[in-house]
């Protein structure tokens, strides 16, 4: 019997995109209830950032997590909720003075980054795995904020998720894990096509899954354009994968996506067209060891 897929779905990020595509969901309320229909379309996961209601920007207000937690847990249907530890890594040096921090720059203490997973305790949660050049700036996850990070995770009873940005990551990853800083049994998530990250490639995919330990459970995912096109190559290499308004507005080139249900929609029937099937939250958190 064929393994089932873990669909996750990625409901709104952190990037300052809200201006320029008027879908993506914004307060508590619209960020729960766009999770909430992706859970009924066929995600088992939902991975959540929050933003400020008022700016639409990426916020770490604890009070919105809680908020969007509480809506999504009090909801008539089932999902495994993954909160980001994402924010606060984003640096963007002025080009002007010495050890000087240039607007859009939000970096903050490991502490800080992992308060709502230690308050809330959702089931999953990400753990950036090094840092990347991003935009004007840098997302900046050195091996000591990520060991703080992680221990904070541990400490919450919360399963990592590891976003491997490039091959540098995963080799981190893997001396973190032989050291029992993060656990041996911690979900690879392999984000593909992000510039100047590793590329949106079979060949790439082929890389990562030759250089992850033996027999550990993975996911990927492709941004923009390379969205559906990492969905069939992750499932077809038997892993798991991830959509959403966070990686990608487009259902096909040049329509718009009208919701986060629309593309997970599509990424099901992708899915199924191969002669694979959805994992249930249920089956998710018993092939991720969470039952």
């Amino acid at each position: 019997m064929t393994t089932p897929t873990i669909l996750t779905c990625a409901v709104t990020g952190g990037d300052d995109s809200v201006q320029r595509h008027p879908q993506v969901p914004v307060t508590p309320r619209q960020i729960a209830t766009a999770a909430v229909d992706a859970a009924k379309a066929g995600a088992a996961i939902v991975h959540i950032h929050v933003r400020d209601p008022d700016t639409g920007k990426a916020s770490m207000e604890l009070d919105h997590y809680k908020e969007v937690v509480d809506r999504i847990r009090g909801a008539s249907v089932d999902v495994v909720i993954n909160l980001t530890t994402g924010p606060g890594g984003r640096f963007v040096p002025s080009l002007e003075t010495t050890n000087g921090f240039d607007a859009g720059s939000n970096v903050r203490p490991p502490a800080e980054r992992v308060r709502h997973i230690v308050e809330l305790k959702p089931e999953i949660c990400s753990l950036d795995m090094g840092s990347l050049n991003f935009g004007r700036g840098a997302l900046v996850n050195t091996p000591a904020q990520i060991e703080q990070i992680a221990a904070g995770i541990m400490l919450a009873g919360v399963k990592p998720e590891l976003e491997i940005f490039e091959p540098g990551h995963l080799a981190l990853a893997q001396k973190m894990m032989a050291a029992g800083t993060i656990p041996q049994d911690s979900f690879l998530q392999f984000a593909l096509g992000v510039p100047w990250g590793a590329p949106a490639t079979a060949q790439m995919l082929s890389y990562f899954l030759g250089a992850m330990p033996h027999g550990a459970l993975w996911s990927a995912f492709g941004v923009g354009r390379a969205e559906f096109s990492i969905v069939a190559q992750a499932h077809l290499m038997g892993g798991h994968t991830r959509v959403g308004l966070e990686d990608n507005f487009y259902l096909e080139k040049g329509l718009v996506a009208s919701s986060n249900a629309q593309l997970v929609e599509k990424a099901a029937k992708i899915i199924r067209l191969l002669g694979g099937e959805l994992a249930t939250p249920k089956e998710a958190r018993a092939l991720l060891g969470l039952a």
